[in-house]
């Protein structure tokens, strides 16, 4: 199958790269991975734009996104906007956003005179669900259990229809961290209660285990995948570390790395119902494109965001 993406990659200069989701906690660290190399970032962003490189716009209506798409004129695109926090209430909005959303995303793409040399769609390893087996690679099929896996998928199974007019790779990234994000999520909010020395923490399974990177590794690899990276187009990748911690283990060498001590109460509340008890991930197929790498250790990720 020939792409339009096989073409040669534009030199940085004239790069020009969109990134929805360009002010959230991968963006952020995206776009500066990026302007390093040289390229022009331009973000979708909700809400007003800030800055000169922002443009609002609402990918639940697709007159907004064509508009957006059809100013920027993008050379190569990062879809990372996404509704992602797991609890989040309204299961309708999962769709909307997540699949509907990368859909006009799409459509607007297909319009443009010159397609993107690259599109990279930020799936998640949520897909996959609770299969019984120890590591997972891109050959499980997916079997989600809750609404945000479920649009994530859909979302996957829609972007196919479309491999034959643009040059897309789908990423499945694993559970990931760092400096800036959310509270609401796991490791942050463990860090947290750890700054500032709090007397106890209230959390849910203690047995989770999760395949955790460092933020810092998943933007490497993201955009190595979008700028250097050869015959991916029409792939799926998983982004992961390889390395499963338990949600018990973290907290024993984040108290290590701090010198605090806190008093951990289960909340029942906090145990979900569908939980996914282990999530390893493989990374051999990404490896077998990028060439080898090491993920940066939980530890070091734990003492940037605790001396931050």
């Amino acid at each position: 199958m020939t792409h339009p993406g096989s073409k040669p990659t534009p030199s940085a200069a004239d790069q020009t790269i969109l990134v929805t989701g360009l002010r959230g906690f991968t963006g952020h660290y995206l776009a500066s991975s990026l302007r390093a190399r040289g390229a022009q970032v331009i973000g979708l962003v909700q809400g007003d734009a800030q800055n000169a490189d922002e443009i609002s716009t609402d990918l639940t209506d697709a007159a907004s996104v064509k508009a957006a798409v059809t100013q920027v004129q993008p050379t190569h695109v990062v879809h990372l906007a996404g509704l992602a926090f797991v609890g989040h209430g309204d299961a309708q909005a999962f769709y909307a956003v997540n699949l509907f959303g990368t859909l006009h995303l799409l459509e607007a793409l297909d319009t443009l005179k010159t397609p993107p040399h690259r599109i990279l769609l930020s799936s998640s390893a949520n897909v996959y669900g609770t299969p019984a087996v120890e590591v997972i690679d891109e050959s499980i099929c997916p079997a989600p259990v809750n609404h945000y896996a479920c649009s994530k998928l859909a979302m996957e199974h829609m972007a196919h229809t479309w491999l034959d007019k643009l040059p897309i790779v789908i990423t499945r990234p694993f559970n990931y961290t760092g400096v800036g994000q959310d509270d609401k999520f796991l490791i942050p909010k463990i860090v947290n209660h750890f700054k500032r020395r709090a007397p106890f923490i209230e959390l849910g399974n203690l047995d989770v285990s999760r395949d955790f990177s460092d933020v810092r590794d998943v933007v490497d690899r993201y955009v190595k995948l979008l700028l250097d990276a050869e015959g991916v187009a029409g792939q799926t990748f998983n982004v992961c570390s390889g390395q499963a911690h338990s949600l018990r283990e973290i907290m024993a060498l984040t108290e290590q790395l701090s010198g605090h001590s806190l008093d951990i109460r289960v909340n029942p509340a906090f145990v979900r119902a569908n939980e996914v008890p282990r999530l390893l991930g493989s990374a051999a197929r990404l490896q077998q494109y990028l060439g080898p790498f090491s993920p940066i250790p939980m530890e070091q990720t734990l003492r940037w965001m605790l001396e931050t």
